[in-house]
């Protein structure tokens, strides 16, 4: 595995993470528990040291079954980053969405990062986790109905109490990343970007490289859809948000597969995977740090892993960048 510093950070944190928020079921049809704790076991044990969760990722159980899964594991082996600031249980903030948890009753969740609110999601993470510490803390998402000076002093006390280790955010634009370091240093943006969706490359990604910023890539594999697997007419099980997404619909997902079928002979070069050749370039574009990727069970998630021993020429980089930017 490879591993690289979150900005000007000492953390390392491993080029593959695990994305655990499939892992939780919510949004994502259910999930097996079993299944999510032995993914994350195996990822370790080929080198993803790192695990990215977050309380609403099934509302507290993704980051129990992360909890379970390092049980045993020496505490500084494992890089947990999780989240705050989007509550299920306390309607105050900006209104995110009406949801479902994973039992099927109706919950309305918030975008809420108020100080009282982050120091009491911080003591029910390390509960839920089963540590005393969070590598990485990281706001959800913004929430204009809090000044961002009372959000980022809240984590500012935590990291003074040694409850968290770094702060980070997740789906900020550069201006409020600016913003948000009037208060507190950032070593970290976790933010969507894949071979279809790269619109952060035009100013966000910009401002991390100029300000020694790590960039998280989420959903790299495009919520599946980047590995060849899913195609026109894919039936999604029962409560799996991505049916009605403008990236599943049929045209889009044709699309995505013609590209696909034009680099699958340099995954298959490297006798890899197509998400695996996904993961490889994802975090060989300039500024993205490292990058996401879910499992819902081992054998995923060592597939996963196993994108770093490609090792892509420049020659082939370029192909490929040349074929997703007429995408």
């Amino acid at each position: 595995m490879e591993f690289r510093k979150l900005g000007n950070s000492e953390l390392e944190v491993s080029a593959i993470t695990f994305g655990a928020w499939a892992a939780g079921g919510w949004m994502w049809g259910s999930t097996d528990r079993k299944d999510a704790v032995e993914a994350i076991k195996a990822s370790y044990d080929v080198g993803v040291t790192s695990i990215d969760t977050a309380p609403i990722y099934g509302q507290g159980t993704s980051e129990e079954i992360v909890g379970e899964a390092i049980k045993g594991i020496s505490r500084d082996k494992v890089q947990i980053l999780t989240k705050f600031g989007m509550r299920w249980d306390l309607p105050k903030g900006d209104f995110a969405m009406h949801s479902q948890d994973n039992n099927g009753n109706a919950i309305d969740v918030y975008k809420y990062a108020g100080k009282e609110s982050i120091i009491y999601e911080c003591e029910q993470s390390l509960k839920r986790l089963g540590t005393d510490y969070i590598d990485l803390y990281q706001i959800h998402w913004p929430d204009s109905t809090t000044p961002l000076d009372e959000t980022f002093e809240a984590v500012s006390q935590l990291i003074q109490q040694g409850k968290v280790r770094f702060a980070g955010v997740c789906n900020y634009n550069a201006a409020q990343m600016a913003e948000a370091e009037k208060t507190l240093p950032l070593v970290s943006n976790q933010i969507p970007f894949s071979m279809v969706n790269r619109g952060i490359e035009e100013e966000t990604v910009p401002y991390c490289i100029e300000h020694h910023k790590s960039i998280l890539a989420y959903s790299p594999l495009e919520r599946g859809l980047l590995t060849g697997k899913i195609h026109p007419g894919y039936q999604f099980q029962d409560g799996d948000h991505r049916a009605k997404l403008p990236h599943f619909q049929p045209e889009f997902v044709e699309k995505t597969n013609q590209l696909l079928d034009k680099i699958k002979p340099i995954a298959e070069k490297y006798n890899a995977s197509l998400g695996q050749l996904v993961l490889r370039w994802t975090i060989e574009r300039p500024g993205i740090t490292i990058a996401l990727a879910g499992a819902r069970n081992a054998s995923q998630a060592v597939q996963n892993a196993d994108a770093i021993r490609i090792q892509l020429s420049p020659e082939e980089l370029a192909d490929i960048n040349n074929l997703v930017n007429h995408f």
